[in-house]
């Protein structure tokens, strides 16, 4: 234990001995969300072996606890499907708590970066489309916000930087939460019948590493903090953002996560492919619930200054072929494709709620059994050359293909690897065939392959597909270029 931290244990212990006070995480609040039907935690800080006693309103037998050597304490509590109301009170010699208005519900953790973090109202000039009409309808008592704010630790932290606590849902709560978890969870309530809780926290250009706790990361590189200055782009600073948002909070007992990141990575999609699902992995052995729901956004398509089809540090399409692999990597994931809703001139996509919409069906789906609810986009299967074209099959398409228009940004190559600009043809609905003049023997086709394009092929309940490509040529180039 390093010096540091073993003088803020003297101090906290101190302080502990001479108040005696009971000391509660942030998030255990009035006005919380507490997972239904489930075992949840109730966890905090006392004098050592102070005796404390736990009293809530659905359960007869008074639960009593004793606080460990070191302060900490922690009891684990059965609750119900109840939608009524329910208060918590804590009691020792010199404490007398009681937590009120606390609902039993759905628990969601909503985290990333920037697309994530972007609030209902919106950022400066970057709007969120259907953010008025949603904020003026935020008055829903049943859903209740909690926003972890930012900071960063080379040391993994108990507790979290100051906070409003759980909040009710209002125009103004609204107005400054996340955008796609408030859309979810607005959502989400309104289906199911039943209170929702959603814990958001995000950082803006934050890469996957900075959520990814030590241990987990050092499979993959040396994590030594200690002569790094932490306050200069905490956001892409290994583990920093696990130690101080994520950490203090793993001991609340959630459904599932959304999460919304990659553009910070997309340089590395071979080594997100690997870091992802690793750091997925390490919060689900934490919070230890089993394989929680994991459902994730694709990022969007976006000008990253040119369409460098062929660069894989540039291209942002080898990212979105990443984050698709991923989904096979991850067990009970889910992804939101979104080639649709992108912006060329705006890295923060203003149609928010389409995005929450996919991971909702993918929750609706998958988490709350409703199988009606189609959730999968199609996805490239196989190929078969046929002459001078090559027909494509797929999966996920139980109701056919379609197009608003004609297909676009297809392309087709050779044996050469040189790509041409391709026709696109749906075929029976369900297979689409791909041909250029210029390549009379094709083998391969790539669909959508560059930084910013417009999706043109779906399914028919108007599910995009993902970019792809049949190949695996990191040596490809463009027939434009030759």
């Amino acid at each position: 234990m390093k010096i540091t931290t073993k003088i803020s244990l003297l101090i906290l212990l101190f302080t502990f001995s001479v108040n005696a006070q009971i000391k509660l995480p942030e998030i255990v609040s009035s006005n919380m969300v507490l997972q239904r039907n489930t075992t949840i935690n109730i966890w905090g800080w006392a004098a050592p072996s102070e005796k404390i006693t736990i009293k809530t309103s659905w359960k007869r037998e008074e639960i009593h606890v004793i606080a460990n050597n070191d302060g900490t304490w922690k009891v684990e509590v059965a609750t119900t499907n109840s939608k009524v109301p329910q208060t918590i009170s804590l009691k020792s010699k010199t404490s007398d708590i009681t937590l009120k208005n606390i609902l039993f519900g759905e628990v969601w953790l909503c985290s990333g970066q920037s697309n994530m973090e972007m609030p209902l109202k919106g950022f400066n000039g970057q709007p969120t489309f259907g953010a008025a009409q949603a904020i003026m309808h935020a008055n829903n008592p049943n859903l209740r916000l909690f926003s972890v704010e930012r900071n960063a630790s080379k040391e993994a932290l108990d507790a979290l930087k100051k906070t409003n606590g759980w909040e009710i849902v209002s125009p103004e709560t609204a107005a400054n939460f996340s955008a796609v978890a408030y859309f979810f969870g607005q959502q989400l309530q309104e289906i199911l019948d039943v209170p929702v809780g959603l814990i958001h926290t995000s950082w803006g250009g934050s890469s996957v590493e900075a959520w990814t706790s030590k241990e987990a990361l050092s499979e993959f590189q040396t994590v030594d903090l200690e002569k790094v200055d932490i306050s200069n782009k905490p956001n892409i600073i290994p583990t920093v953002l696990f130690n101080a948002m994520i950490h203090p909070i793993i001991s609340y007992t959630i459904k599932g996560v959304l999460w919304y990141q990659g553009e910070n990575n997309r340089g590395k999609p071979e080594e997100y492919k690997k870091l992802f699902p690793a750091m997925v992995k390490d919060w689900r052995g934490r919070w230890n619930q089993g394989d929680f729901p994991f459902y994730y956004t694709q990022i969007a398509p976006f000008n990253y200054g040119g369409n460098h089809q062929f660069e894989i540090s540039k291209n942002s399409a080898f990212m979105r072929e990443a984050q698709l692999d991923c989904l096979e990597l991850i067990p009970n994931s889910g992804i939101a494709i979104t080639l649709d809703l992108g912006d060329a001139t705006s890295i923060h996509p203003p149609k928010k709620k389409e995005v929450a919409d996919r991971l909702l069906m993918n929750a609706l789906n998958q988490t709350y059994g409703m199988k009606a609810v189609k959730y999968l986009s199609p996805i490239y299967k196989s190929l078969e050359i046929k002459n001078n074209q090559i027909e494509l099959t797929f999966k996920n398409i139980d109701l056919g293909l379609y197009a608003f228009d004609s297909l676009k940004d297809f392309e087709i190559a050779g044996e050469d690897k040189v790509f041409y600009p391709a026709e696109g043809k749906i075929v029976n609905r369900k297979f689409v065939h791909v041909s250029s003049e210029k390549v009379p023997n094709p083998v391969a086709v790539r669909y959508a392959w560059r930084n910013f394009v417009q999706a043109s092929l779906f399914d028919n309940v108007l599910l995009p597909l993902s970019s792809f490509r049949t190949d695996e040529w990191n040596d490809a180039t463009n027939s434009e270029n030759k």
